[in-house]
């Protein structure tokens, strides 16, 4: 009975994590209400309570069960080519970096059976749409991760300035938090878009991350720079 009820317990509990993160996409953190989740989920408002305490407190968990699963992932991915270089006496390329870092987040966005299409298009949302609380929380979970990532980067970039490391960096988070968000936005400039297959999103952001990581350094000194 005990068990019985655990497995109910956690099934309650994945219901409403994928009802509100669904919400969160469709309406967007603030317009989604708690009155909502639980009628999605079949839930009463007790069972969230119970489950998650308060709205903020389900907002977390939404993100911190795939942002835990995106940074494990991304770390494994990281010490894999780590060991490779050292076991070939090389060094780490600013490529494998970010490959490491950028690919499961790909993989991630373009999973529509578990869920992860949607998520990536609540996380787009949310370089998009401020709200500090969430900046926070997503901060405070990234920190390690991108300390890790960046002290690989800085390293298989020697002869480039941090804070150029830095700008490009975010750039490129840009760039795949807008291409993760969908292809509504490249409808209103191109029409009707037919190339919208999935499986073509991450050559093509890989290869555009690439190139700007590799582009020539800014010359501040010309007349046109500023």
């Amino acid at each position: 009975m005990g068990e019985a009820t655990s497995r109910q317990a956690l099934d309650t509990r994945l219901r409403i994590l994928e009802a509100a993160e669904a919400l969160f996409v469709e309406h967007g953190l603030e317009a989604t209400s708690m009155r909502m989740i639980t009628s999605a989920a079949g839930v009463n408002l007790a069972a969230v309570n119970y489950h998650f305490g308060t709205k903020d407190s389900l907002i977390q968990e939404v993100f911190r069960r795939r942002i835990a699963e995106l940074n494990r992932l991304r770390l494994l991915a990281l010490d894999e080519v780590q060991a490779a270089a050292r076991d070939q006496g090389g060094e780490v390329r600013p490529s494998q970096v970010l490959t490491a870092f950028f690919r499961p987040v790909l993989e991630m966005a373009s999973d529509a059976e578990h869920g992860g299409h949607n998520f990536m298009r609540l996380l787009g949302r949310t370089y998009t749409e401020p709200n500090a609380f969430v900046r926070q929380f997503l901060a405070e979970e990234y920190a390690e991760t991108l300390d890790r990532f960046m002290a690989a980067l800085y390293a298989s970039l020697p002869g480039v300035p941090r804070e150029e490391i830095l700008w490009r960096f975010h750039f490129m988070m840009g760039a795949t938090s807008y291409a993760i968000a969908g292809t509504d936005a490249l409808q209103l400039f191109a029409g009707a878009f037919d190339d919208a297959d999935p499986s073509r999103l991450m050559p093509r952001l890989m290869s555009f991350l690439l190139g700007g990581l590799r582009a020539p350094l800014p010359d501040f000194d010309r007349p046109d720079a500023g």
